[in-house]
């Protein structure tokens, strides 16, 4: 099998990941005959005057084009119509779900069910190295109210603290949409705080690689599923929902009926005398169901 892939990129850390995981769960499906070609989407006024760049007739034609985020769809949709084939679209695109191939939308967001539908549970992150987990390692990653949440400060304050009296080795992290001092506001004794402005590139996926395990407030359901990319145990902090009907928290809920994580506290202290988890692994399953959905791809 060998494969020609066309990546739009719009700029967006988040939506780039995306795309690139599922490049990634390609290549462990196809093995390394996956060639991929990285492209600047046009923004939406030079798209509309001049086009995709004229450089793209240099490159080998696209078995697939993909793109993650709004600014992408439309080259998308250009690039087919110029050089042939396949259009997936990450996560739900701002156009009819009709004019692409394939979408890969998160099962939370409810799309409808429809052939060129594939479901991922949760967004799609790339995957991390195994094998790396320092024993008694812990991390806990902070994030912020958000449309979804209600920050209650004094709740995860405490369960932070119950945390933090596991011993081991504990790394706390904020996020943008942590409230300023929060983590001054905790009793750390030895562990180690660091924000997320200090924190350098590649620190955090480095970090959930060497956990033993990692503690997620449930707002920062992309982290709790990047954190699913690890072998480390799983917890996450829950949080007041906003509203009755919430998407984010049904997602978080299936996780721990799952029983992919948990949310008591009080099994941080058995996390050392499990065994490492395999991890997720949804850009795999994504990919493979691209690849299932289209038999001449593998020809």
């Amino acid at each position: 099998m060998r494969l020609t892939v066309w990546r739009f990129l719009d700029g967006n850390r988040a939506h780039e990941k995306q795309s690139a995981a599922l490049v990634s769960g390609l290549r462990e499906c196809a093995g390394a005959a996956v060639e991929c070609h990285d492209i600047p989407a046009p923004g939406g006024l030079a798209l509309v005057r001049s086009g995709l760049p004229a450089n793209l007739r240099e490159l080998p034609p696209p078995d697939l084009i993909i793109g993650a985020g709004h600014r992408t769809h439309l080259a998308l949709l250009l690039a087919r119509r110029q050089f042939g084939g396949l259009t997936v679209v990450i996560m739900r695109p701002s156009l009819p779900l009709r004019w692409f191939d394939f979408a890969i939308i998160p099962e939370h967001d409810r799309p409808p069910p429809l052939a060129n539908v594939i479901l991922s549970q949760g967004a799609l992150t790339e995957p991390l190295p195994c094998g790396r987990i320092r024993p008694g390692r812990g991390l806990i990653l902070l994030g912020g109210p958000s449309k979804h949440f209600a920050w209650d400060a004094a709740g995860v304050r405490s369960a932070v603290n119950s945390l933090l009296e596991t011993p081991g080795q504990w790394v706390v992290s904020d996020s943008r949409r942590t409230p300023a001092g929060t983590l001054e506001g905790l009793d750390t004794g030895g562990a180690e705080l660091c924000h997320w402005r200090d924190c350098p590139p590649g620190w955090l996926a480095d970090q959930l690689a060497q956990a033993e395990q990692i503690w997620v407030t449930g707002d920062s359901v992309s982290m709790l599923f990047e954190a699913l990319q690890s072998e480390a145990q799983v917890g996450v902090i829950q949080l007041p929902s906003r509203r009755p009907a919430n998407k984010v928290r049904a997602a978080v809920q299936r996780l721990l009926d799952q029983g992919l994580v948990t949310d008591r506290l009080a099994d941080a202290a058995r996390a050392g005398v499990r065994p490492p988890r395999p991890p997720l692994g949804q850009q795999v399953a994504c990919a493979r169901a691209l690849l299932r959905r289209c038999p001449r791809l593998g020809e």
